[in-house]
């Protein structure tokens, strides 16, 4: 049986079984004594950051730039790279997958929405997803590393090192830094903030909406004649920006451990990163430990939402928020359809958004109340955070991580796969699993509420 046979076949097997084995291979290298500084790596510690980094994650159970050499710095970079397009290789493909295996008005539908795709152009995704990476993370290490250079006098070598391995891991929304504090120690540095947040953001809206972007540019296409899928995700993710950056100000703005001491610019400057990060890239410019627990909640809903559909970031996705809160005001309204963009939503598209969500709140509640009765130690809220960090593959956290059981990181392993590998492959699953009925129940009303 060919490959593409097997995708149309079993895609979510091959899925999830070409991303074990890249976890099994970087485990296995980052296992190596030439990966470590000094004592190598447990098996525990290889296995969480290799997951970590395939799944571009970016939560650690150690410090990075001291405990990994070159090698194993390297070694991550090239995990974070393959998870990273791979996710947005095999979501675009299996959106074309999507369009041929439906039936006529739901191909119809899905081609609408993933037309910047196409029908069968499986060599132009590939390429589009190589071309749109290498030029977002060519520009944004050339800046890092022209600044590592002037600013901070930074060797050539290390300068431009870093520049690279940051545009990497911002892309591809990992959030694996090479400093220990992560970009604290540059958080009034728009030059280093500025570019990996702009690699976040277009690493996290995914490549239909890129693609349809760009060609409607060169087309001068008006934005009310994009899809109703490129425009949810740029309205979601511009509101979703606003509304953090400012929600971060006010709630921060007087912290001595965080905002406090900065200049009024710095704080704007912190609180548009942090609004970015849990998009989920996981970098941080302010000690997340030390913020406000209304702000660990805060941060926590935005972890939950994530980004775009089809690219690096992880969550339920803006458009899955989207629906929910459309479905939510025309229900208010009393409409008798949901409509958003002079478009209506599908009663199946409804169903789909409403599962993902409620199976992302059970998957998050589930370990965290396993890890809260195993240690008593860390409270609830620290717990709940670093559990959403790892299913929404976000990367942040209080700085628990390294002080869980063994037990406690290992579970946190597969709550990383699952969110990684789970929305696509359940959406791809649910979608595929539309089928035709001859008849229907007989209709009722349970009270509500």
């Amino acid at each position: 049986m060919s490959s593409a046979a097997a995708l149309r076949r079993r895609p979510g097997q091959i899925v999830t079984l070409g991303f074990l084995a890249t976890i099994a291979v970087g485990t296995l290298l980052l296992s190596l004594p030439v990966a470590a500084e000094g004592e190598p790596a447990t098996l525990v510690e290889a296995l969480f950051t290799a997951t970590s980094a395939t799944c571009v994650t970016g939560l650690i159970v150690t410090d990075t730039p001291v405990f990994w050499s070159a090698f194993g710095e390297a070694v991550i970079a090239v995990l974070i790279q393959i998870g990273g397009l791979g996710v947005m290789t095999l979501a675009s493909l299996l959106g074309i997958l999507l369009t041929r295996r439906l039936d006529l008005s739901s191909r119809l539908v899905a081609a609408a929405s993933t037309r910047s795709v196409g029908l069968g152009d499986v060599r132009g995704v590939l390429t589009r997803v190589l071309k749109i990476a290498v030029l977002v993370e060519g520009a944004c290490a050339l800046v890092l590393t022209a600044r590592f250079l002037i600013a901070y006098d930074m060797p050539f070598g290390a300068a431009l090192w870093n520049g690279v391995f940051h545009a990497v891991s911002a892309y591809n929304n990992a959030g694996f830094a090479l400093f220990s504090d992560s970009l604290i120690g540059f958080v009034g540095d728009p030059w280093v903030n500025l570019p990996i947040s702009t690699a976040v953001i277009l690493g996290g809206i995914g490549l239909p909406v890129i693609a349809e972007v760009l060609r409607a540019l060169r087309a001068r296409r008006r934005p009310r004649r994009w899809s109703v899928h490129t425009r949810i995700t740029l309205w979601m993710t511009a509101v979703l920006l606003v509304g953090a950056t400012l929600f971060f100000l006010v709630a921060e703005w007087d912290n001595p451990a965080t905002m406090g001491p900065l200049g009024v610019g710095e704080k704007i400057l912190a609180a548009f990163t942090q609004a970015v990060m849990p998009r989920t890239a996981g970098f941080n410019s302010l000690d997340t430990s030390q913020m406000h627990h209304e702000t660990w909640l805060g941060t926590i809903i935005l972890m939950f939402i994530g980004a775009g559909s089809a690219g690096t970031a992880g969550g339920i996705k803006v458009t899955t928020f989207a629906v929910l809160a459309v479905v939510i005001w025309s229900e208010l309204r009393g409409e008798p359809d949901a409509n958003a963009f002079d478009r209506r939503i599908s009663h199946g598209t409804q169903r789909q958004a409403l599962t993902v969500a409620l199976l992302g709140i059970a998957i998050i509640v589930v370990p965290t109340l396993w890890i809260t009765a195993s240690t008593p130690n860390i409270s609830v809220a620290e717990i709940l955070f670093e559990v959403t960090s790892a299913f929404t593959t976000t990367g942040l956290s209080t700085g628990i991580t390294a002080d869980l059981a063994w037990f406690n990181q290992l579970l946190l392993v597969p709550l990383m796969f699952v969110g990684r590998l789970g929305p696509i492959t359940l959406g791809t699953a649910l979608a595929l699993r539309n089928r035709q009925r001859l008849y229907r129940m007989p209709e009722s009303a349970p009270i509500i509420g």
